[in-house]
This record gives structure tokens, C-alpha cells and sequence, in this order.
């Protein structure tokens, strides 16, 4: 709106004030410096062509005033506020350029990159919830179609009891399998929203990695794998085994996942100084350097052929586990020859458990 009444008169006021000022300062130093009388009729016409002086110069101002505002408020308002529209209805993609004025950044630019940094982290959010439920579905449904199969053969009067316990066994398994999965989302849930604080033990860190390494024996028969071990015996942890297992079931799942058939899969733990280094290796599709700067970040999907085997949060639970617990994890890999996931520990000094044993 150019022109408004409350500006107007606003300016008119101030005009006013200044001008009539300004008369009164001018007329008494001429009257003084030459002695001149002015008449009632000179200062009548006077006060006369000030008074529409005023009126148009207030008027232009107003104006004036309206087309900046127009432009240097009141198009970023609506940029604003269309942008925010746009978030109402859903769609997280709307993005607020830079809105300059007279070429530098003003208040407008800062409210736009926290709007845009606002609109970044809802589509994530969405992101997230979406890939979420599809995901849970997905394998919510593997376990329950096996118990409903199962049970209803169960319900057959003339099954031998050879295949009842073993009808039976597999709705156990696949029952067992159901609670862990919701058991694992929720510990997950609680992880990402800091609800989870290590529970510190001292335990055997070769160990752990040989069982959550047999877990995927299946896995890496199924593609013919070659498996190398260099696993040093000794080496002991205090920290959270649980969330650690998070951290070694997740890298193994993506070196096999990532490594093409009869691919080689390497695994190492060793002791350095103060440090437990756990590296494990793949001779997989490997990782760009572009790629790799953001893998850790959660919604970042590094690999879109992938991207239905998983929602973009395994490497970023793995960054939280690894911060939670104290540690530190990098990753080296070379396109077309593989990635390497390095994950350094706080392991417990060699001469601490003969300390403890005497």
C-alpha cells in the first residue's frame, strides 16, 4: 500500500513541527539584521505557501515511504510468508532465497537462513517418519505372516506330532524375532532422542566382534564371501556392550550388503597405546569423497541403488553410539575397491586386570 493515513500524518506532523521552526528562526534573524516590520497580510500569505509546502511534502514522503516499503518489506513478507504456506500444506522442499537490500544483508537474510534451516530439518523429520513406517512395516510383516502360517497349520487335527513341535518351534522363533525387532526400535528411538546412557562393564572386545561376526554367517554363505580375521585375544573394553553391538552389527551389515559375490570381507582388532582399533574392511563399490563427508549424517543416503535396503540412520545410530560411549570412527575407501570403517576405543591398560587380580 503506498500510501497509508497514520504515515501521512505522521509525516505531516513532523514536517510541521520542523518547518514552522525553521520560519519562526528565519523571519526573526531577517527582522533583526535589517530592522524591517513584517505586516500582519506578508506573514498571513506566509503562513499560507508553508502550510501547502507542508501538506505536499508530506504527501511525497508518504509515497516515497510507501514504494520502499513496499519493496524492501513488503515483498520479503510475502516471501515469508508464502514460504511458511507452503510448510502448512506439506511440502518441506520450499526454500527462501537471500533477500538483499541495497546489496548487503539485512535482518530479512537472517530470519530467511533460519527459516530455510527450519524447513531442512522438518523434511528430515519427514523423512524420517515416513521411512519409518514404511520400513517397520515391511519387516513386521516377515515374522507375522510366519506365525499366521504356522498357526494355522497348527490348527490341523491330523498333524503328525513330528511337524507340530516343529510348526511350533518356528512360531516361537518367529515370535522371538517379532520382540526383538520392537525391542531394537524402541532402544533405537531412545538412543536418538538421548534417553540412553552407557551402562559401563569390562568385557572382551574380541569376543563380542566373533559373536556379532557369526551372526551373519548365513549372509555371507549366501554370496560365497571370503572372511579374514585378524582379531588380537586380550583386549578389554570398559564400556556399554549392548550399544557396541549396535555399532559392529551395523558395519558388518553394510560391508556384506555392499560387497558383490564371492567379495572379501576383512575384519581386525588390535591394541595400540590406550586405544582399541577395530577396522573393518570391504571390497565393495567403495565410497566417494564427496559421499564419504556426509555419511554420518542422518537422512544421508550416500548410495540411491541401496536406498530401499535402508531409511539413511544405520551410519548416524553408529556416529551417536560411538560419541555416546567416548570413541571416535572415520572411514577411508577408494570407488570400485572398497571402504574401510576404522572405530578407536578406551581400552583397559594390560597391567590393570593384574592389579585388580592381586
Amino acid at each position: 500500500m503506498l500510501f497509508s493515513l497514520r504515515r501521512y500524518l505522521s509525516f505531516f506532523l513532523l514536517m510541521a513541527f520542523v518547518i514552522t521552526c525553521c520560519m519562526m528562526l528565519f523571519l526573526n534573524m531577517m527582522t533583526r539584521s535589517t530592522g524591517l516590520v513584517l505586516t500582519h497580510d506578508y506573514v498571513e500569505q506566509a503562513a499560507k505557501v508553508t502550510f501547502v509546502n507542508i501538506v505536499l511534502l508530506s504527501l511525497i514522503c508518504t509515497v516515497i515511504d510507501g514504494i520502499r516499503r513496499k519493496f524492501m518489506i513488503g515483498r520479503p513478507v510475502r516471501q515469508i510468508i508464502q514460504a511458511a504456506d507452503q510448510i502448512m500444506k506439506g511440502d518441506f522442499s520450499v526454500r527462501i532465497p537471500p533477500i538483499h537490500s541495497l546489496g548487503s544483508m539485512n535482518g530479512f537474510d537472517v530470519i530467511a537462513e533460519y527459516f530455510n534451516k527450519m524447513a531442512e530439518e522438518l523434511s528430515g523429520t519427514e523423512t524420517l517418519r515416513t521411512d519409518f513406517i514404511s520400513n517397520v512395516s515391511h519387516e513386521l510383516k516377515t515374522p507375522l505372516a510366519v506365525i499366521q502360517n504356522y498357526g494355522t497349520m497348527l490348527q490341523q487335527p491330523a498333524l503328525p506330532e513330528e511337524k507340530r513341535m516343529e510348526y511350533a518351534k518356528a512360531v516361537t522363533d518367529a515370535s522371538r524375532r517379532l520382540a526383538d525387532l520392537i525391542t531394537n526400535i524402541l532402544k533405537l528411538n531412545k538412543l536418538e532422542n538421548q534417553q540412553i546412557y552407557p551402562a559401563i562393564e569390562t568385557y572382551d572386545l574380541g569376543e563380542q566382534l566373533c559373536e556379532c561376526l557369526l551372526a551373519f554367517e548365513s549372509t555371507w554363505e549366501d554370496k560365497a564371501l571370503e572372511i579374514d580375521t585378524h582379531i588380537a585375544e586380550g583386549v578389554l573394553v570398559d564400556t556399554d556392550a549392548e550399544l557396541l553391538s549396535l555399532v559392529w552389527n551395523n558395519l558388518f551389515s553394510n560391508a556384506m550388503k555392499f560387497t558383490e559375490p564371492h567379495g572379501k570381507v576383512s575384519v581386525s582388532l588390535k591394541a595400540e597405546e590406550n586405544s582399541a582399533v577395530v577396522q573393518v574392511s570391504d571390497t565393495g563399490c567403495g565410497i566417494p569423497s564427496e559421499v564419504g563427508k556426509h555419511i554420518f549424517e542422518k537422512f544421508y543416503q550416500g548410495d540411491t541403488s541401496h536406498a530401499t535396503q535402508g531409511n539413511g540412520l544405520g551410519l548416524a545410530l553408529v556416529k551417536r553410539v560411538i560419541d555416546i560411549v567416548g570413541g571416535d570412527i572415520s572411514v577411508s575407501s577408494e570407488v570400485g575397491k572398497g571402504s574401510t570403517f576404522t572405530v578407536r576405543l578406551r581400552r583397559q591398560k594390560d597391567e590393570e586386570p593384574e592389579k585388580n587380580s592381586a
